[in-house]
């Protein structure tokens, strides 16, 4: 009878915690992170939709914004990876190709630092993206990727030019272009992506600060997410 009643305690302490930890975690950001921690803004064309809700008896309509449409990419394993791989995360995409000479090497090293930080949160995921499919085929991106020894939360993927420049120019709204043989030209942004396929936040990839900044958002984005599940939960 004992380790029954210890069992049911038990099972209540973890729930109490489950529930408490958004609103913990919200106040640290909001409380201990001073001023660094505001709501992410989101990017991309908006639209004023016919729905809405009444705020103190005014009525307010809602807001579109723009989202990621699905995509259908290869990454170095050769399995296929589209929203499904998403289904209630957020992502950091940036955009590479495994000749590059200099940048592309800080962005994905940065890329590193947070696969390593964010590798035990499920929340979260991180893709690099090739501008070059014709020449990194999966396995090329095996063995670049191999040096990072990356998680399985960090993806690496290729696919085709169509996919590839839609997602780059439409969806991420990035500059991304072929210039010559084996020569591109492209952003050295990071994009934050939250669960609904947002884009809330951009960053430069071979400036440190900005990379810190992300990481401090990539928190601030987990608990907007953790919000969501604690109102649910009510």
């Amino acid at each position: 009878m004992g380790k029954r009643k210890a069992g049911i305690l038990k099972k209540i302490i973890v729930l109490v915690m489950i529930l408490a930890l958004p609103g913990f975690l919200y106040y640290l950001l909001t409380v201990k992170g001073k001023n660094r921690y505001k709501p992410l803004p989101f990017y991309g064309s908006k639209q004023v939709a016919k729905t809405g809700h009444k705020f103190h008896g005014k009525f307010i309509a809602d807001t579109i914004y723009h989202k990621l449409e699905d995509f259908k990419l290869t990454d170095q394993n050769g399995k296929q990876v589209s929203f499904k791989n998403f289904d209630k995360k957020i992502f950091v995409a940036a955009f590479f190709y495994t000749r590059c000479p200099d940048v592309c090497t800080k962005v994905n090293s940065f890329m590193d630092s947070l696969d390593v930080n964010y590798r035990k949160n499920a929340m979260v995921q991180l893709v690099s993206i090739t501008v070059d499919p014709e020449h990194d085929t999966p396995l090329v991106l095996k063995q670049y990727a191999a040096k990072y020894k990356p998680s399985n939360k960090w993806l690496f993927l290729t696919g085709d030019t169509t996919t590839i420049y839609n997602l780059a120019h439409n969806g991420l709204l990035l500059n991304a272009a072929k210039v010559g043989e084996g020569n591109f030209v492209l952003d050295d942004k990071m994009v934050l992506i939250d669960a609904e396929k947002r884009i809330r936040g951009y960053y430069s990839g071979s400036t440190r600060a900005d990379v810190m900044r992300l990481n401090d958002e990539i928190k601030v984005l987990v608990s907007e997410e953790l919000r969501k599940v604690d109102k649910a939960l009510y």
